[in-house]
């Protein structure tokens, strides 16, 4: 999209300021002996609806997109064992959450696209968990309430796009290596639900003494000929630097730091997944967030942490070093988490329990105080409880149950039916499952994994979002705290010590060789997806103006660090999605001749999009550059869009504002 010039040449503000240091730990040692692996990588855009629609992650009504601050990509990395033929996929999406009907989705179509090669058992979808994704892609209403009801296009986005990721990574496969490294981050999340932590054992506060995980952990895709292609870095930050104010949808902090580390190293394909975060915030200082500050949609913060990422992988992958083990290995099984009998060696008590029917409680309803700045839903809060446990209240007990979704018509409301898989790409194996896990949690299922291969604890991630989305999972003694985690943890207090169960058989048929088998089909759910909004009506041009006319000039000179704003008669976003393509170009005229230099995937620049005053088919675009450090240069403003006719025909249309002059 962006051409090289940008990327390179004008980044600047804090982008600039970090990457002196950053470059040169990038490039590493030497590349080690030719490991008999093939490794590929590959990036599609996933951007769905920009405009008009409800944003998924927060899950509120009033969140509605008005706007695009930067596109979503599916990262896709794949490796393949020469020797035995094996293969591993792993993607990582810049979305809420990866819904297993995406999930779905994707593997019937790899079905279709490229045979048998790549299947639920060894490939790997997770998400980054921004919250300024499209919303409505789920089979699941408790997904798409806020959205009213399932947006086929928006899910055929992301469908679409991470195929397209995986298909470019098999076309890039070629021998070469991985290689691992590893670094702390200590200044990138905090303890959301530090009360919850602190009922936990002391040997397990114990690992983490500022009650955060710190981990950063990165591996290295490098072809033979030297040339890195990949760059992976797991680490534990919610996706909620961008409040429920911001209405532009974003890849958040981590999509940040993927740009930041694609404009160092030109060609590489950089991805930031998530391990346990479900207690992490990027909001260092902890406190409620109330309407009134100085930045409502907390841009500053979303730099900031995506930044330290960046750094932070930037570090790690200059330590990578070739690993113990070779190869790669793959296994997955579907588990009914409704319905779990455990055994009581996975339960603090020792006693056998069970997990019940999905239930919400009122912590959930109560919300994250310190991530969200709406206030709570009226008579609900963090912290409250039932004093009746009975029946299905029993195995909820202490919860207070509010909305019992896997009980509700016409099928659950959440999935119940979820996998878990284990992906190992030389010594590091990803744990992975479709939920939220705090960090207690999350050490927990390491231990486990750990000792059931044999391996060490360090060697073992718990890679959370993965293959689907079931809310979060806490520790028993956390759950007992009902904060925001807790109500959120669908399938009661033994929900852990179900998954570490499962995780517990899951691996030790990995190192036996004897597979468990696949377990129970999840439901198909895609019969009955109704779409509660209007279909957006065909457009007209702003009264006495024509399409792509510029409605607001900018002005004749600007300086670094000044925002240029342009407004044109545009047409619906939705008209046309222009995947793997721009609303917007900023140009810069070079030996005469106009060539872009930034686009709407560019940090700097900002896509809105709006109604007129009484109107209910015009429509008003404003581009937005906020101009880097270091830019100076003759300039314009393109908008790039697509009208929609009443015949249902979809046609170009662009507008182009006058020259200006940055000094």
């Amino acid at each position: 999209m962006t051409t090289e010039f940008s990327r390179r040449t004008v980044l600047g503000g804090l982008a600039a300021g970090a990457a002196i240091g950053a470059a040169g730990a990038i490039a590493g040692p030497a590349t080690a002996a030719p490991s008999g692996m093939l490794v590929g990588a590959g990036k599609a855009d996933v951007t769905g609806a920009v405009a008009g629609e409800g944003m998924m992650g927060y899950s509120e009504q009033e969140q509605v997109s008005t706007g695009l601050l930067s596109r979503c990509w599916a990262r896709a990395y794949i490796v393949v064992d020469r020797a035995t033929g094996e293969r591993v996929a792993f993607v990582n999406v810049d979305i809420a959450c990866l819904f297993q009907s995406v999930h779905s989705g994707v593997i019937a179509a790899l079905r279709t696209r490229l045979g048998g090669v790549y299947t639920e058992r060894n490939v790997n979808l997770n998400a980054t968990h921004n919250h300024n994704s499209c919303g409505g892609t789920a089979w699941d209403y408790a997904y798409t309430l806020a959205a009213y009801g399932f947006k086929k296009r928006s899910y055929r986005a992301e469908v679409d796009g991470i195929v397209a990721a995986i298909d470019r990574a098999h076309a890039d496969l070629a021998p070469g290596s991985i290689t691992l490294g590893r670094t702390e981050l200590g200044d990138a999340s905090a303890n959301r639900s530090r009360i919850a932590f602190d009922r936990n054992p002391a040997s397990d506060r114990r690992v983490f003494p500022r009650a955060i995980d710190p981990a950063v952990t990165s591996l290295r895709l490098r072809h033979d000929d030297g040339t890195d292609i990949g760059h992976i870095t797991w680490f534990a930050t919610h996706g909620t630097s961008l409040t429920d104010r911001n209405t532009l949808i974003s890849g958040d902090n981590k999509g940040y730091a993927s740009y930041r580390a694609e404009a160092e190293t030109p060609g590489v394909v950089a991805s930031f997944p998530q391990t346990n975060a479900g207690d992490m915030t990027p909001n260092l200082w902890v406190r409620p967030l109330r309407p009134g500050g100085p930045t409502a949609d907390n841009r500053t913060n979303c730099l900031i942490i995506g930044d330290r990422q960046h750094r932070a992988g930037a570090t790690a992958l200059g330590a990578a070093r070739p690993m113990s083990r070779t190869g790669v290995a793959s296994t997955i099984t579907f588990v009914d988490f409704a319905a779990v009998a455990i055994d009581g060696r996975y339960t603090p008590d020792g006693r056998p329990a069970r997990t019940g029917a999905a239930c919400m409680g009122a912590a959930a309803f109560g919300t994250s105080r310190e991530d969200n700045w709406n206030l709570p839903v009226p008579l609900f809060d963090e912290g409250q409880k039932t004093p009746i446990p009975a029946s299905l209240r029993d195995i909820q007990a202490p919860k207070l149950i509010v909305a019992p979704l896997g009980l509700l018509p016409p099928w659950p409301w959440i999935p119940q039916i979820l996998p878990i898989q284990l992906i190992r790409l030389g010594d590091l194996v990803l744990a992975s499952a479709a939920a939220e896990f705090t960090i207690v949690a999350g050490l927990r299922v390491r231990r486990t994994v750990a000792a059931a291969l044999g391996i060490d604890i360090d060697d073992v991630l718990l890679q959370g979002y993965a293959n689907g989305y079931s809310q979060y999972v806490t520790t028993p003694e956390e759950y007992d705290a009902q904060q925001y985690e807790g109500g959120e943890t669908q399938f009661g207090r033994w929900t852990l010590s179900a998954y570490l169960q499962e995780f517990d058989r899951l691996a030790r048929s990995m190192a036996s060789g004897a597979a468990i088998g696949r377990g129970p089909a999840p439901l198909d759910k895609s019969s009955i997806q109704p779409d509660l909004l209007p279909a957006v009506p065909p457009d007209t041009a702003v009264a006495g103006r024509r399409f792509g006319d510029v409605l607001s000039a900018p002005r004749a000179t600007y300086s670094p660090g000044s925002t240029v704003v342009a407004d044109f008669v545009g047409a619906h976003p939705t008209n046309d999605f222009r995947t793997d393509d721009t609303y917007l170009a900023v140009e810069r005229s070079v030996d005469g001749r106009w060539t872009r230099v930034f686009d709407d995937d560019d940090w700097c620049t900002e896509f809105h999009w709006r109604r007129p005053a009484g109107s209910t088919t015009a429509s008003v675009v404003s581009v937005r550059w906020t101009v880097p450090q270091g830019t100076a240069g003759r300039f314009r403003i393109r908008y790039l869009g697509n009208r929609k006719a009443a015949n249902g025909a979809v046609t170009p249309i662009s507008g182009t504002s006058g020259e200006f002059t940055v000094a």
